[in-house]
């Protein structure tokens, strides 16, 4: 049974290539075109430390990222921590349940933080004492679905679903091209994001914690089980 990654690229390719390493048949469609967004830098003497929840921030925030070089940064994913890394900030906590988490792992000496985000993103509660401001620096542009992932979907077929975001805009292009629902399996990276799909699809099923590799382990045993349903008479 084929798995398909609708997130934007890079991390479609990535995601793709990973699951393949794993023995499945991948296929990608990227659903999203990432850009930048202006947004103006405040001061780098107003933060303790950087929040940052994707690496699509540090790759599309511009010149302006540069005067914040070198601070704390909190960060969720490995992926996102290496982006730092090369980009010259020192990591110092890496979360996996979301930045939520991350922020309940905020040092005392980091009480200014500065949160930059893509402009579809989940409201934070920062503990009694830290100050959080928010940049947004990168938009999630929506693509139609192309032909050949409708020709893909008239048969059976694992989705990923890496956001609300695209699970609302797949289901959306689903309903627009006719697509059955009942031929799709969603793996969702998080209960909110398997909600956002809505309903009537053959199977959806939500990873046990945030993260590609916890997402694609899923991913695998659903194609196992559901491509063995499919051969049995």
């Amino acid at each position: 049974m084929p798995l398909i990654a609708i997130r934007p690229e890079p991390g479609c390719s990535a995601t793709v290539a990973t699951a393949e390493a794993l023995g499945l048949t991948a296929r990608g469609f990227p659903l999203f075109e990432i850009e930048p967004r202006a947004w103006h830098a405040p001061e780098r003497i107003e933060f303790d430390a950087l929040l940052i929840g994707s690496a699509n921030a540090l790759r599309h925030a511009g010149p302006e990222l540069e005067r914040y070089s070198g601070l704390p940064t909190y960060v969720v994913g490995e992926v996102t921590a290496g982006a730092c890394r090369a980009a010259g900030f020192e990591v110092v906590a890496v979360g996996s349940g979301g930045l939520q988490e991350v922020l309940g792992r905020v040092e005392t000496r980091h009480r200014r933080l500065l949160r930059l985000a893509g402009e579809e993103r989940i409201a934070l509660d920062p503990p009694p004492g830290i100050t959080l401001i928010e940049r947004v620096v990168y938009v999630s542009r929506p693509l139609p679905m192309p032909t050949g992932l409708t020709e893909l979907l008239s048969a059976p077929a694992v989705v990923l679903l890496h956001s609300a975001a695209a699970a609302r805009h797949f289901a959306a292009e689903c309903a627009r091209q006719g697509v059955a629902r009942a031929n799709v399996a969603l793996a969702a990276i998080g209960p909110r994001v398997a909600a956002a799909a809505g309903g009537g699809w053959r199977e959806v099923a939500t990873a046990s914690q945030t993260g590609d590799s916890a997402l694609l382990a899923l991913a695998r045993e659903m194609c196992q089980t559901l491509g063995r349903r499919d051969r049995q008479p």
